[in-house]
């Protein structure tokens, strides 16, 4: 019987490893600089951490999340999202007796929802979180972040929309003028939505459902009824773009599908037509200044976002990400075989990426399997090689062939690679 992935589980390939290891790379120095350290977040954890935080009423808690009893008969959920695990380990190891904490984190997520192009039920995230700050301008600044990652990694076709959800002091007025509008709207909407109406209204929204779309085009503005407090922190937030040069686009009907989002929120989505189709949001996040008190920490104002990486990969020009050509040894022989080891073990060591040939085959039989490997480089000792004290070397690309003592081998590849290390 043959077997096969789970449906909704995705291997990751050589080849596009090597695109993700350079969005790592460079989300991680351009999150450095910016001050962020790293933390390692568990993938299971508690599933009323989930539930209390995300929002009962949500799909992800109602049809998404992967909750089982373990032996102990605790119930347990492959964490769906990265802000309420980090916020727990926030508040479990205190690390809010520092004035303010960054933290960013990657790793696979799990929902279980509908398989399509750039979703699967275990999919990958880069997030970002910043406690102990509540200035517009930390919001801003994070969307400046990002907005840097996307230039370094040549993205481009992509917009940040940006909108404020209030507060507890402003949003129930918003909610009341929202509740009474869609039930004028009832019979319009799906079967979700109308479930929604009383407990969460804004998520009619944020549904994709043609028909609630077009129900709810008039809906009211959030931004209408926004409290001084909250309307003084969104222009600080447009402010701050402004100054920072970060382009965005306001969006009053944009929400999260989590409930634990205050005042910012936004996405950054890639363009109509482009290579992720309908599905284009690539980041989102916002700010949550309440979730922390809501956990058992302290009063901490926050903000966070998460970039999906299965479609960021999707934008990525691959022809662009740096690769170190492989390096291909044979040895011809036995005695060959023997002088190679120490040599292969140098070459490593000066940082080439080495396979050798230990199969004692033909010269053109290893040279036909160095083609097939996509080799950069060959490097051959033979006889001939061994008495003269060299070994012969090939550029693959070029067919620039040359035989040279050993010692130089090393620096006569590398001067041979686009953007070799120095």
């Amino acid at each position: 019987m043959k077997v096969t992935s789970i449906r909704g589980f995705n291997d990751i390939l050589p080849d596009e490893g090597r695109v993700w290891r350079h969005i790592e790379d460079e989300a991680r120095r351009i999150f450095d600089v910016y001050g962020f350290s790293e933390i390692r977040l568990p993938v299971l954890e508690k599933t009323e951490l989930f539930s209390r935080t995300i929002g009962e009423t949500t799909d992800i808690v109602e049809k998404q999340m992967y909750t089982f009893t373990d032996r102990h008969g605790d119930s347990v959920t492959l964490r769906p999202e990265g802000t309420a695990p980090a916020v727990r380990a926030y508040i479990e190891h205190r690390l809010y007796t520092a004035p303010v904490t960054r933290l960013f984190y990657t790793g696979p997520m799990f929902r279980y929802e509908r398989p399509q192009k750039g979703r699967y039920r275990q999919f990958y995230q880069i997030g970002a979180e910043i406690l102990g700050e509540e200035s517009p301008m930390v919001d801003a600044e994070a969307l400046h972040m990002l907005a840097a990652l996307f230039r370094n990694l040549d993205i481009r076709g992509v917009e940040i929309e940006v909108n404020s959800l209030g507060c507890p002091v402003c949003r129930p007025s918003y909610r009341e003028a929202l509740t009474g509008f869609l039930e004028d709207k009832r019979d319009r909407l799906c079967a979700n939505c109308r479930r929604r109406i009383d407990k969460n209204p804004l998520r009619a929204l944020d549904c994709k459902a043609r028909g609630c779309i077009e129900a709810t085009q008039d809906a009211p503005s959030v931004l209408d009824y926004l409290c001084a407090g909250c309307k003084g922190h969104f222009e600080g937030l447009k402010a701050g773009l402004d100054r920072m040069g970060v382009e965005y686009r306001v969006n009053p009907r944009m929400v999260r599908g989590l409930d634990y989002y205050t005042r910012t929120t936004f996405e950054v989505t890639a363009l109509a037509g482009g290579a992720l189709g309908a599905q284009n949001a690539i980041a989102a996040g916002g700010r949550y200044d309440d979730l922390v008190r809501e956990l058992g920490g302290p009063e901490t104002p926050c903000f966070g976002f998460a970039i999906g990486m299965e479609r960021l990969a999707m934008l990525v020009d691959r022809s662009a990400v740096p690769e170190r050509p492989l390096v291909f040894f044979i040895p011809m022989g036995g005695e060959a075989g023997r002088m190679s080891i120490g040599m292969i073990s140098d070459l490593r060591q000066r940082g080439l990426r080495v396979v050798a040939d230990h199969r004692g085959a033909s010269l053109k039989s290893s040279m036909k399997r160095a083609d097939r490997m996509r080799a950069g480089f060959v490097i051959i000792l033979g006889e001939d090689e061994m008495k003269e004290g060299a070994v012969t070397v090939k550029q693959m690309e070029t067919g620039a062939q040359e035989r040279l003592p050993y010692d130089v081998v090393a620096d006569w590849i590398r001067e041979r690679i686009p953007g070799r290390p120095q």
